[in-house]
């Protein structure tokens, strides 16, 4: 994969994932400024609550993964298998532009 289409795919990744969390910091935003009555759909808030904060921790964790593949970018090695060094399916790179093994090595490591 040429280094311009890759730049496009982190480029289009980075965007959906900064989108992602601004949402949900607007849906945060909103969920603390509602008051309702004391006991009031307590246990779905709490789980609200837990939900969201998976779900920041699981964004958090693909922007890591995406500032790795920009850092292979910058170094030469994207599209390469952190694990063996060989190439990455350019279907695969389309599918999930962070990849850092191909999908023998991903599932061998059970991740």
């Amino acid at each position: 994969m040429d280094s311009g289409h890759a730049r496009q795919l982190l480029a289009r990744e980075r965007e959906r994932i900064e989108k992602a969390i601004a949402a949900l910091s607007g849906q945060d935003a909103q969920a603390s400024g509602e008051q309702g009555e004391p006991g009031e759909l307590g246990s779905e808030k709490l789980y609200e609550k837990e939900f969201d904060t998976g779900q920041a921790e699981d964004l958090g964790e693909q922007l890591e993964a995406l500032e790795r593949a920009e850092a292979r970018l910058a170094a030469g090695t994207y599209g390469l298998s952190v694990e063996s060094g060989e190439p990455i399916p350019d279907a695969r790179l389309e599918a999930l532009p962070t990849a850092e093994r191909t999908l023998q090595e991903q599932h061998a490591s059970g991740h």
